[in-house]
């Protein structure tokens, strides 16, 4: 196998027993294969860059193009540590639940403010899907968050995933690692500095810089 199974998966263990978001960064930053499962597809992928700044006071985890046939859309990814807790006892999101999406939420309000940084930054955007990762997937299965998670999914524009989404992709990797040639070809996240180089480089950008700024 081209990702050494057995280091991803004690890389992960220890992350998720430690619940270390410093620790889970690095494993993602060294095995793209673990966000086949928030990639729309899997063949013909472009690479994804961590750490990406917006201004001065902002930053993603992770970014990736979506080279769609109707526009490019930017995907930015919050990831919070493994064993996030969600909700308090009374049933209402957690402190810590709301500032992570707060912080997504100001990603949004900053684009909307300066308009101008989209283009900057990613050349030419025609839409951004907004992804936070947070939390296990029994604590957002049990009643009261299950039911918020459902009413936030019809009034947000925020994709919310628990942290196991990450060991859902190694699972996969293990059973088709034939599907994961993409991932083979762009293994690591690349710096930040690096994506101005990436979409000023490609055709399909130019075409839709052209069309939208």
């Amino acid at each position: 196998m081209s990702f050494d199974v057995k280091t991803v998966q004690a890389g992960l263990d220890d992350a998720f027993q430690s619940d270390s978001e410093v620790k889970l960064l690095e494993v993602l930053k060294n095995n793209s294969f673990l966000f086949s499962k928030i990639y729309s597809r899997n063949f013909g992928i472009q690479p994804n860059f961590a750490e990406v700044p917006f201004g001065t006071d902002y930053r993603c985890d992770f970014c990736w193009l979506n080279d769609n046939s109707d526009g490019p859309e930017w995907v930015l990814v919050e990831v919070e540590k493994p064993n996030m807790r969600l909700f308090n006892k009374s049933g209402d999101p957690s402190a810590e639940l709301n500032h992570a999406l707060e912080q997504v939420k100001s990603w949004e309000r900053y684009f909307e403010r300066y308009p101008a940084e989209k283009s900057r930054i990613f050349g030419a955007v025609s839409r951004f899907r907004f992804v936070l990762i947070a939390g296990r997937r029994d604590d957002w299965q049990e009643c009261d968050a299950a039911f918020w998670r459902a009413h936030h999914n019809k009034t947000s524009n925020i994709e919310i995933h628990s942290t196991d989404v990450f060991y859902d992709s190694l699972d996969h990797y293990i059973k088709f690692e034939d599907h994961f040639w993409s991932f083979k070809e762009h293994p690591k996240s690349l710096p930040s500095k690096d994506l101005t180089k990436m979409w000023s480089g490609y055709d399909y950008m130019g075409t839709w810089r052209n069309l939208l700024t």
